[in-house]
């Protein structure tokens, strides 16, 4: 009888199982048939080692946080030297045959390099694209040296790898065009939400704060826009006289302080309720409860290519969603949302009133959302995706499902 194909996944940037992305791909990896481990940066209150839903986690010491130049490189450096004594350790106590990297960041490339140095095969599952992150951050001009160093970095990664995850088709033209990889060894592996992900109850409490509730999730860095949204809402409530709206935002992140600070300067404080970062359960309660809900991720280099996971799940909540016109969010929504002039804020208020005077548009775009999610963005069509991969372009022993629901 052939051995499991065995795989050891590394993940930087969030602690494990809170990384949705990596869980799902070790969950789905396991059904499959392998043996998966994940080595992950250790939460405060996480034990160091454990086996949540029969995958072993292998934790290190998480690098301090920080901001700028600096404090990333000593940041992806220290991880990239934790995360190659992990995985050496496991190699030695254990033994693995795929190492699969999840960026950011993108130095996790040496790790691979070791390893395929004793014949193991290297996954780069490209979450984010590191010279656009850095463009949409700090503005800066494409021959910068950091920018170019980025770009640097992402070709090896890129030449690294036996197998490239893309998560659309923007990141996969990407890797074809500028990382010169063949397209057989580029496969989408998207990141929609499963087919359970349903909406649950509302919490009372939410539903009694306001007559209209609008929704946001997800990440509040610098390039997710909510500072647009804010402007936005403050057109809706004394422009257009809304008083009859409360904003919930959901998350948290570096640029939150700012966040608050700009509700406080709009005047937005009675109309705005920020419930910080929240476990899966709570924050489908939350979305359940909205009328509207909003992705303000501006455009940029980074957004108009990126798919957003806040976008699927308010589709599979079968939320009605505006946002700005961009690429990928295009492409995902299709008839689930608004999309608006990119980073006009004035469009943008417009369009979240009209939603909330037009129940039978919302109804229809929450329809249109869910139907999108089950006729092919839902996980279980990435998972048969993720799979079939492993095993055309890596030969791994593995059972691909026939049908994706």
């Amino acid at each position: 009888m052939r051995r499991p194909t065995r795989v050891v996944l590394l993940v930087e940037n969030n602690p494990y199982p809170q990384d949705f992305r990596v869980r799902r791909e070790a969950q789905t990896l396991m059904a499959a048939g392998c043996e998966a481990r994940v080595v992950a940066p250790r939460g405060k209150t996480q034990p160091w080692t454990e086996c949540v839903d029969g995958v072993w986690v292998h934790r290190f010491p998480a690098p301090p946080g920080g901001d700028g130049a600096l404090s990333f490189a000593f940041e992806f450096a220290y991880a990239t030297l934790a995360m190659l004594l992990v995985s050496a350790w496991l190699w030695v106590r254990h033994g693995f045959d795929i190492l699969h990297l999840a960026n950011p960041p993108d130095t996790l490339f040496a790790v691979g390099v070791v390893f395929r140095l004793v014949g193991k095969q290297v996954v780069f599952d490209q979450h984010d694209l590191a010279p656009e992150t850095y463009l949409s951050r700090f503005a800066q001009p494409t021959e910068d040296i950091l920018y170019r160093t980025l770009r640097l970095l992402e070709r090896l990664s890129y030449s690294t790898a036996d197998l490239v995850i893309s998560t659309n088709q923007s990141y996969r033209r990407l890797a074809i065009e500028r990382g010169r990889c063949p397209e057989r060894e580029v496969v989408v592996v998207r990141n929609g939400p499963p087919l359970s992900y349903l909406p649950l109850d509302p919490d009372p409490t939410l539903v009694s704060r306001a007559p209209f509730l609008i929704g946001y999730v997800g990440t509040i860095g610098p390039q997710d826009g909510v500072d647009y949204w804010l402007r936005a809402l403050y057109e809706l409530v004394y422009t257009h006289g809304r008083r009859d709206v409360c904003s919930v935002i959901i998350g948290d992140g570096d640029a939150l302080p700012a966040v608050e600070a700009l509700t406080d300067e709009l005047g937005l404080r009675p109309y705005v309720h920020f419930t910080g970062r929240l476990v899966d359960h709570d924050v489908r309660r939350t979305l359940s409860a909205m009328h509207v809900c909003v992705q303000p991720d501006p455009l940029s280099p980074l957004n108009d290519k990126s798919t957003m996971n806040k976008l699927m799940e308010y589709m599979a909540l079968g939320k009605p969603t505006v946002a700005f016109d961009l690429t990928e969010t295009r492409y995902s929504a299709d008839e689930a949302a608004i999309l608006v002039p990119p980073n006009d804020v004035g469009r943008f208020a417009e369009a979240v009133g009209q939603l909330l005077d037009d129940p039978a548009r919302r109804a229809r775009m929450g329809e249109a959302g869910v139907r999108r999610i089950r006729e092919g963005l839902a996980w279980e069509f990435s998972a048969r995706a993720l799979v079939t991969a492993y095993r055309d372009v890596l030969g791994a022993s593995v059972a691909v499902k026939e049908s994706a629901a």
